[in-house]
């Protein structure tokens, strides 16, 4: 049976939530409507017709399906507005390139036609990074055709891959050499290589190489300027980065075709264990001992009361899941170690440690499955979203309590009821966390975009007030904008105001991402 993915919701059909579990999930949150709203027929919606011709050279197409399935990302407001038939913003024409060749060919006619050009990976963004909301004729750049592994160098262990590799895609190809990029998103199975790296991804490892920033060797990227393509090399001193440049850069600069990563053996050696805590304190403490202890855990989450109530890992106390692996030596001393700094800390480890752990694969599962019950969820009505910072350990604690106080009155506010706001802390560094909050409250059918926009407005004065950053590994996008340039600091805005303009003259690179749509470009008629 062939999987299909969903055009509005995540992941694949077959994993959708029926009516039944939806309508089973709304019961523990009082206010929201008896019955799901139904999942539109894309044959019964109307697209606007398209305002381009493409060129019968190029690999365009304007087939209303594939359009409407790259109208969106994956955040909870883009469910939202699928969910409500609502596809006026869907691209002119989708892109679906097979080779570096085409994308220069696709970019060159877009240039001349002023034809607004946003690339696509796997469409998993949660930020409006994937979407246009200017008034331009604009394509899809949809990657996923460029998506093999082209060479493999076992000696210096390193991949040369196309960036429209989705991660299983590009781990089946390495799987063979013993290998692994070892980088996992939540997203990992509906996202890629070249989405990861114009984002700045964080994967799911919690310590040590946590973004995909620490395994590039150099990038190949084509910008309506020319191809930049940088040297491999493990390391270099050599004036500032061309690879620095276009990381996280979100496709305003081009599009990442290739990249050289460094890559690892399989791991062969794993073990994890679970720890309660009497407090958040105590927990963050632990956390913190555990973070700058060297020892690189590769799976540290701690996990508040809320969320570890939610995830079915306590009945109410927050929890620590740590795990570790290796490709080389037993793991378990290791496991050791650090549930000695939690027990150190309060800490009770769960069955006294090593080898699989009840609260960690509980945890696991969940965090699989939470896309689809967010999905259902926003069928009932319900708010049902995340967003995550980080900053250092002498604030983490101050900014955990400011947000739940906060962000929970905020909710008060816009829906009249109590809600949750629960976190968890994704990565760890020995010099502070990235706590990641879910909010999960009951909307009013037809303005639950507005109302998380106004809850998610007031996360981010907070985050900022606090010094904490608007995003540690969900990118800016569109929805981050604001955020984003209260951090940015001026002098470095003026410089990527100045690369835009040299690389892409004609302001066709995804304009609304990390930078203001430039006035004033022509408009050729295609």
């Amino acid at each position: 049976m062939t999987v299909q993915r969903s055009w509005w919701g995540w992941g694949t059909t077959d994993q959708a939530l029926p009516d039944d579990e939806c309508v089973a999930l709304a019961a523990l949150v009082p206010g929201l409507p008896s019955s799901p709203r139904p999942v539109p027929d894309l044959g019964d919606l109307t697209l606007p017709a398209s305002r381009i011709t493409p060129p019968g050279t190029l690999p365009l197409t304007t087939d209303p399906a594939v359009r409407a399935a790259h109208a969106f990302g994956k955040a909870y407001r883009d469910v939202v507005r699928a969910l409500s038939g609502d596809l006026r913003g869907a691209p002119d024409a989708v892109g679906l390139p097979r080779g570096e060749d085409d994308v220069v060919d696709v970019l060159d006619w877009a240039a001349g036609a002023g034809v607004v050009v946003v690339p696509f990976g796997g469409g998993s963004s949660v930020v409006g990074g994937v979407e246009y909301r200017g008034d331009r004729p604009w394509l899809s750049l949809d990657l996923t055709g460029l998506d093999r592994v082209l060479e493999v160098d076992r000696t210096s262990r390193a991949a040369r891959i196309q960036g429209g590799a989705l991660g299983p895609v590009l781990e089946e190809q390495l799987r063979p050499h013993g290998l692994t990029l070892r980088h996992f998103p939540q997203s990992f199975e509906f996202s890629t290589l070249g989405g990861w790296l114009a984002t700045r991804a964080g994967g799911h490892y919690a310590t040590l190489h946590t973004h995909i920033d620490d395994l590039v060797e150099s990038l190949r990227v084509v910008t309506p300027a020319g191809v930049s393509g940088s040297w491999r090399l493990p390391g270099s001193g050599a004036g500032p980065s061309p690879d620095r440049l276009f990381l996280g850069s979100e496709g305003t600069l081009g599009v990442i075709t290739e990249a050289w990563m460094r890559l690892q053996d399989r791991p062969t050696s794993k073990a994890s264990a679970s720890v309660t805590f009497p407090d958040m304190t105590a927990a963050i403490a632990a956390v913190r001992a555990i973070a700058q202890a060297s020892l690189y855990p590769a799976n540290c989450r701690l996990l508040d009361p809320g969320e570890a109530a939610l995830s079915g890992a306590s009945g109410g106390e927050p929890v620590l899941v740590l795990g570790v692996e290796s490709a080389s030596v037993p793991v378990e001393g290791r496991l050791a170690e650090l549930t000695d700094l939690a027990r150190a800390d309060g800490g009770t480890v769960a069955g006294g440690g090593g080898g699989r752990d009840a609260a960690a694969d509980a945890w696991r599962s969940t965090f699989l499955r939470m896309p689809y019950v967010r999905d259902g969820m926003a069928r009932m009505s319900a708010i049902v979203e995340t967003f995550e910072t980080a900053c250092t350990w002498d604030r983490v604690e101050e900014l955990y309590a400011a947000v739940r106080s906060e962000i929970g009155a905020a909710v008060r506010e816009v829906t009249g009821a109590e809600g949750l706001v629960n976190c968890r802390f994704t990565h760890v560094y020995p010099d502070g966390a990235a706590p990641y909050f879910t909010v999960i409250a009951a909307g009013r059918p037809g303005s639950e975009v507005a109302m998380w926009d106004d809850v998610k407005t007031a996360a981010s004065e907070v985050l900022g007030r606090l010094g904490a950053t608007i995003t540690h590994h969900h990118a800016v996008g569109r929805d981050h904008r604001p955020g984003y340039d209260r951090q940015r600091p001026e002098p470095f805005a003026l410089a990527l105001r100045a690369a835009k303009q040299a690389l892409d003259p004609a302001g066709v690179l995804n304009p609304g991402v990390l930078l203001d749509e430039i006035p004033g470009r022509a408009i050729v008629e295609p």
